[in-house]
């Protein structure tokens, strides 16, 4: 089996209770040919001294490593600076609250190592609270325990809200069903050429996870690996609770894919306009000769 560099990137702000669990779990990777990169985005909690007594570790676990506190300047921003801090050519992103299972970045990156066709890979989420406690959602999304749980899964809940496609098919990560919204997990390796490719990641965009889902879609092909990869926190401080967090955002990517899909329209005019260009000539040629 192949053993690429891979770049583990955790983008962190004010997670002082969970950074400390997220570096070790990239810290426990089976894959061993690992550089980490860990931006703490203008924090104003104790993070920096949580991420800073895990320095000696990270130097002896990883081939690279650096740790990069900032002004705070949004995640977009810090991806951004992430892909070009990256030698690898596979980068794995992991929130600065959530746990990455040992086998995370081995799985997935076994998969894109051998479909170049594929700019993303990700697994399924399973659930856990502010303790760090595997629990479940109910059917409001409510933490709670086995005997109540209407979703165990972070994908079971996304299914449920897309009926229109099966994750398993070829479908997953296409354009149309990501226009009708993100519904991509958390804990994803990406190939970082393509990343590069669709210029990387737009500032000022808060949903700036599905713009670039939609970027990738119309270039390369999304994998989900049904299998849980990854811990997705869910306590009171995640973004995705918070509506003012989207306000404007969705209206934002549906003007900036109307823009696209214009041009490609007037692309598609012009091309039709050569080829059919191309047929009157070729039509006059074969009536002068006959």
């Amino acid at each position: 089996m192949k053993n690429d560099l891979v770049s583990a990137v955790i983008p962190a702000y004010n997670h002082e209770r969970y950074v400390q669990q997220s570096i070790e779990s990239v810290m426990a990777q089976t894959h061993r040919n690992l550089e980490l990169v860990i931006f703490n985005d203008g924090s104003t909690d104790r993070t920096d001294e949580k991420v800073r007594e895990l320095l000696d570790p990270c130097q002896r676990r990883f081939v690279r490593f650096e740790y990069i506190p900032k002004q705070n300047e949004g995640l977009a921003t810090t991806l951004n600076r992430a892909i070009d801090w990256a030698r690898g050519d596979y980068i794995y992103t992991i929130a600065s609250d959530d746990v990455a299972e040992p086998d995370a970045i081995r799985t997935l990156y076994r998969f894109l190592s051998r479909h170049p066709k594929y700019a993303m890979a990700v697994g399924d989420n399973q659930l856990i609270d502010a303790t760090g406690q595997r629990c479940y959602w109910d059917s409001e999304r409510n933490n709670t325990g086995l005997d109540g749980a209407v979703f165990h899964t972070f994908v079971e809940f996304l299914q449920y809200t897309r009926p229109d496609f099966e994750f398993t098919s070829p479908e997953y990560g296409s354009y149309r069903t990501l226009m009708k919204g993100n519904y991509i997990t958390n804990g994803k390796l990406f190939r970082r050429r393509a990343l590069i490719e669709v210029g990387k990641y737009l500032p000022g965009i808060k949903l700036e996870d599905w713009y670039m889902n939609l970027q990738l879609s119309k270039k390369y092909k999304i994998k989900f690996i049904n299998k849980v990869l990854l811990s997705y926190r869910w306590h009171d401080t995640n973004t995705i609770k918070n509506p003012d967090y989207h306000k404007g955002s969705v209206q934002r990517i549906f003007e900036l894919e109307k823009e696209y899909h214009a041009r490609w329209l007037r692309e598609q005019e012009r091309k039709a306009g050569r080829w059919f260009g191309l047929g009157r000539f070729i039509y006059k040629i074969r009536t002068e000769r006959s």
